[in-house]
């Protein structure tokens, strides 16, 4: 049995959606001249503030196991993660990013947040205080269908 939701909820969430979804696409165009790709960042940001298994930086990250693999091979031939062992499980292992993928990120996100201040630059005062009053609606919707 399906579910019946609000026509208003269900428009919202179709606005949302493609909303996040040419969000995407800009944030992927940025830094195109950057030593990272957008994927590899986005492994590199997930893992930052701790290791985690292949297995959930795929899932994280929408693709396969494999294709996480491959990324993880790159990013290690790089000196930016490192494969250690799974404190809570001997039999798997994490992967963890070095100093080297630190700064990488660090000096990635730098440059990507001062290209998107150039845009934010183009946004009236009323606009500005509406985005930062949704971010939190935003973080509390990510946190919600990571939890």
């Amino acid at each position: 049995m399906t579910k019946a939701f609000d026509p208003r909820l269900l428009d919202l969430a179709q606005d949302f959606r493609e909303a996040l979804r040419l969000g995407v696409y800009m944030f992927r165009r940025l830094d195109p001249e950057g030593e990272l790709t957008a994927a590899q960042l986005s492994l590199l940001s997930m893992i930052s503030d701790g290791g985690l298994r292949v297995g959930d930086i795929a899932r994280n990250l929408g693709i396969k196991v494999p294709s996480a693999t491959e990324q993880i091979i790159k990013l290690e031939r790089g000196g930016l993660v490192n494969r250690q062992p799974d404190p809570h499980d001997s039999r798997a292992v994490q992967v963890v990013t070095t100093k080297a993928g630190l700064a990488a990120v660090e000096s990635a996100n730098h440059r990507r947040n001062a290209m998107v201040a150039e845009l934010l630059q183009e946004l009236t005062s009323d606009e500005i205080e509406q985005l930062t009053a949704a971010l939190p609606v935003i973080t509390k919707l990510n946190n919600s269908f990571q939890n």
